[in-house]
């Protein structure tokens, strides 16, 4: 096998030495890893030699949060809250299952997406509605395979009645629909841990390591107590993630309080033993002093999904006190119906920006160096794979992306770091390599046919569209309720307060 040599880039490592510092360095490449980094490398036999003069490199980016299931919910719904919004993008009553032929292209078209922007890893937390069986696990892995891109995939679970899993509504809705509700079928802890452990047997460590299975309880409020800390022990076993959704919106907060007398569900889980350093709470915005103090306790990582959040209008998550409090944080898109977007550098930049009119002491704003370890080194930790990606150093996979920094996004050129926070939106990626693979090379991917993806897709879009009209009928039934309990929890104190500050009040005002 030959191997590869990239001359005279600049560099931004990631790694303890440089950190997001452009350095000017030669990268050798041999089966898949990094085998030197340095200055005047020579050229062995055999090598590709990449030129890389005028050119930035930095470690791929890892998506920390995602659902590529939404893909084909992108640009349908707008000015909906999470739970409203959940309401139509996660069918109460369920919907036809998608086949697996169904579930394999819409994951290919994430992907492409994905891998164009320079993401190399995906945390994607796969819902399938009414569930998920096998086949359409294995349809997830095996895309992911043929494209070349890493990937933690789970099999996302909700195992209590929805309409139990929020504050108010089973008492608002009708009694025919509560009964709908919770006659769904929902897994036992036992039954989830099961197909779990079929699944890790099946593709933990698929695609020469690639590939590998997170368990995925949905959060604590829809899953029960022995299903959580059977995901955690079950992850500890394998050395793998355990994703969970955690206080992403104040019905949330609100939620804790109902279900557990006054714990925060931060609190809750870690009462019960189910936080530990292979966890990952998406979003964690609505959380206490005592909550973060918990989090960085444990290791937990925080995944940061900032457009999300802000499409949907679920708080701010508290970047600065996360990062005093030692918290490791990535960042991720989230899904493609709550942010319409698998691209990261588009997250990357609004992360660089919002936080900073969270509060007028300018030393406490988020920085560049602090989103591009987010995006790297901070997204592979929490994917429980920073011992392998995430930095480019000797002996890391080699997985990164190229930079054409001739293009206007880096002219007049200043710093490359904050050209390529603030300036670049993906169109100057020259190669994304995963593995040492090049899988993506002006702007074409280079191991599947993306044509014939896109046809395929086309295709079938007039019955996805069919099938989700359907739905949207179905669970217009339910909106009133959904609205109501939102107006109620918005208006109810809670321990925390990210909007404003204040402990008892929740408003929208300027900052």
């Amino acid at each position: 096998m030959t191997g590869t040599l990239i001359r005279g880039a600049q560099v931004i490592t990631m790694d303890a030495a440089t950190g997001s510092t452009p350095v000017s360095r030669d990268i050798r490449i041999d089966g898949g890893v990094f085998t030197e980094i340095g200055t005047d490398l020579p050229a062995q036999v055999g090598d590709e030699v990449i030129d890389g003069t005028g050119m930035l490199v930095t470690p791929g980016f890892v998506n920390a949060h995602t659902h590529s299931w939404e893909y084909l919910y992108k640009g349908r719904y707008d000015n909906m809250p999470l739970e409203l919004w959940m309401l139509y993008a996660y069918p109460i009553l369920g919907g036809t299952p998608t086949s697996p032929d169904i579930v394999r292209l819409r994951t290919l078209m994430f992907a492409m997406e994905s891998m164009k922007n320079g993401v190399t890893t995906l945390v994607d937390d796969v819902l399938e509605t009414p569930g998920q069986d096998l086949d359409q696990l294995a349809a997830v892995a095996g895309a992911y395979e043929s494209i070349g891109i890493r990937a933690n995939v789970s099999g996302h679970v909700i195992n209590r009645p929805f309409v139990d899993t929020l504050p108010f509504v089973a008492d608002w809705l009708p009694d025919d629909l509560v009964r709908q509700v919770r006659a769904q079928p929902v897994l036992s802890a036992d039954e989830y841990l099961d197909y779990s452990r079929t699944a890790f047997e099946r593709h933990h460590g698929a695609a020469g390591g690639r590939v590998r299975y997170m368990l995925a309880p949905s959060g604590p409020q829809r899953c029960t107590d022995d299903l959580l800390v059977g995901a955690t022990e079950l992850a500890a076993e394998y050395d793998a993630e355990v994703h969970i959704h955690v206080l992403e919106t104040k019905t949330q907060a609100v939620t804790g309080d109902e279900l557990y007398g006054g714990q925060t569900l931060v609190e809750h889980l870690d009462g019960i033993g189910a936080m530990s350093e292979r966890t990952t709470f998406a979003h964690g915005i609505w959380v206490t002093d005592e909550d973060i103090e918990r989090i960085a306790r444990r290791g937990t990582s925080v995944s940061h999904n900032a457009i999300s959040n802000l499409k949907l209008g679920s708080g701010v998550l508290p970047w600065r006190r996360y990062h005093d409090a030692g918290v490791n944080l990535g960042l991720g898109t989230d899904g493609c119906s709550s942010s319409d977007t698998p691209r990261l550098m588009e997250v990357m930049k609004t992360a660089a920006l919002l936080h900073k009119v969270t509060e007028p002491d300018l030393t406490r704003w988020s920085t560049v160096d602090e989103v591009l370890r987010a995006a790297t080194i901070g997204g592979a930790r929490s994917a429980v794979l920073d011992g392998s990606v995430g930095s480019i150093e000797v002996g890391k996979r080699a997985d990164l992306v190229m930079f054409d920094t001739e293009t206007l996004a880096f002219l007049p050129t200043n710093r490359l770091e904050n050209h390529l926070v603030y300036s670049e939106n993906g169109s100057s990626i020259v190669r994304v390599m995963v593995d040492g693979v090049t899988t993506v090379l002006d702007g074409r991917l280079t191991l599947i046919d993306e044509d014939a993806v896109i046809a395929s897709f086309r295709a079938e879009m007039p019955g996805i569209r069919e099938e989700q009209d359907r739905l949207d009928r179905v669970n217009d039934a339910f909106a009133p309720a959904f609205s109501r309990m939102y107006e109620q929890a918005s208006g109810m104190p809670t321990a925390v307060n990210r909007w404003t500050g204040d402990e008892r009040t929740w408003v929208h005002q300027p900052v």
